[in-house]
């Protein structure tokens, strides 16, 4: 499915914006004509950007969202029916979707904790991977993750919508000038507001 688009192509669209659903299904999908053209998706991690994450996909044509999986029961539950899956189709355990070889790339929603371990089994099960940011809490892991898509040739992308805003684009001038120094630490935190 994904053999004409190549990673440097994939970031730039990923860079410019485009939904990762777009992306990972490729120019080729548009004019797909079968089913085997369709882009097969499994969604790791049930909650609110998750879900808004597997509707995106939906939405895209000559897309399958073939799996929800989250560990908690009522909530990957609810998520299936709310995206028209069956039953059988939420599942408790990411290796379900990893061990199916018809499932193309896997949306990685989890908390934030499990999105490395999480991408990183997936690459090397022979997914493609779109993973929310933070990609990782460790550096460590980063460099695991750059190791195994390497080896594996797995498309790979993350989540990075916020950096358009203000507050994150005036940080990154700060950054670039020197006017704050030479950070020792970075800490985040996320607000609705």
């Amino acid at each position: 499915m994904l053999d004409g688009t190549n990673r440097r192509e994939f970031l730039q669209l990923v860079s410019t914006g485009v939904t990762a659903a777009t992306v990972l299904t490729g120019q080729k999908a548009t004019a797909a004509k079968t089913a085997s053209d369709k882009l097969v998706v499994g969604l790791i991690g049930c909650g609110g950007r998750g879900t808004h994450d597997a509707q995106l996909f939906q939405k895209t044509p000559h897309v399958e969202l073939k799996y929800v999986c989250d560990v908690d029961k009522k909530r990957r539950d609810a998520v299936a029916q709310n995206l028209g899956l069956d039953a059988n189709r939420a599942v408790a355990d990411l290796r379900t979707i990893l061990d199916d070889k018809a499932v193309d790339a896997v949306i990685v929603a989890t908390p934030d904790h499990w999105h490395s371990p999480a991408a990183i089994l997936a690459c090397e099960a022979g997914k493609h991977v779109y993973v929310e940011k933070p990609v990782a809490v460790d550096a460590a892991d980063i460099k695991r993750i750059r190791a195994v898509v390497a080896e594996t040739g797995i498309i790979f992308a993350c989540g990075h919508s916020a950096r358009r805003l203000a507050g994150v684009r005036e940080m990154r001038r700060c950054l670039d000038t020197g006017e704050i120094g030479t950070p020792s630490m970075v800490e985040a935190v996320f607000s609705n507001e």
